[in-house]
């Protein structure tokens, strides 16, 4: 029986925490081909380091060959979420206030009539069980937590910005996605200011 990426994460989370990182998010990716993915980070910088990730690769590896928990053959990927990284705990909706969000619904809310699964806007944190988001072409909504099938954040300048330590130092070009979905390709110079 293949294990759930719950059950993965209660099984992968204390080598995670024991490497002082936290972990973001475990899947289980592909069918015949299956790649395990872990996505983690440093809570003092938000992201991971390619020794950091090498580093906890190692650790996480050293784990499932010891337990052994999913049949057949598997790749292990171990990854930093990325600026425009997924948002898959209750706190994730508070920190990353007021940037841009795109969260997908499993079941929906009903707005005007029709039952709406798919939004995309400024964070505003939580109520209670609810993930408060300035929607556009909509306004502000509470989309039910544990109804909430996939998030990510955008990325905006904002985020660049905020993400500090981090810059785009070595990169030829960025593609930038404004809230509405439009892209332009940037240099790194126009993101940082320089």
């Amino acid at each position: 029986m293949n294990p759930t990426a719950e059950d993965l994460a209660r099984l992968l989370a204390p080598v995670v925490e024991a490497a002082g990182l936290a972990l973001v998010r475990v899947q289980m990716l592909g069918g015949r081909d299956q790649t395990l993915q872990v996505m983690a980070e440093d809570p003092a910088t938000g992201q991971l380091t390619l020794d950091q990730c090498a580093a906890l690769s190692r650790l996480l590896s050293d784990r499932l060959d010891a337990t052994d928990p999913i049949p057949g053959a598997y790749r292990l990927e171990v990854s930093s979420p990325g600026i425009d990284r997924p948002l898959t705990r209750p706190a994730d909706f508070e920190r990353f206030v007021p940037h841009v969000a795109r969260i997908e619904l499993t079941a929906g809310i009903a707005i005007g009539g029709a039952i709406r699964k798919r939004f995309q806007g400024r964070l505003m944190g939580l109520v209670d069980d609810r993930v408060r988001l300035d929607a556009e072409g909509v306004g502000e909504v509470l989309l039910p937590l544990s109804d909430v099938r996939s998030a990510k954040l955008l990325l905006t300048q904002d985020l660049i910005r905020a993400t500090a330590p981090l810059d785009a130092s070595g990169a030829d070009t960025l593609i930038e996605q404004s809230p509405d979905g439009r892209r332009r390709t940037v240099r790194p110079s126009q993101v940082n200011g320089t």
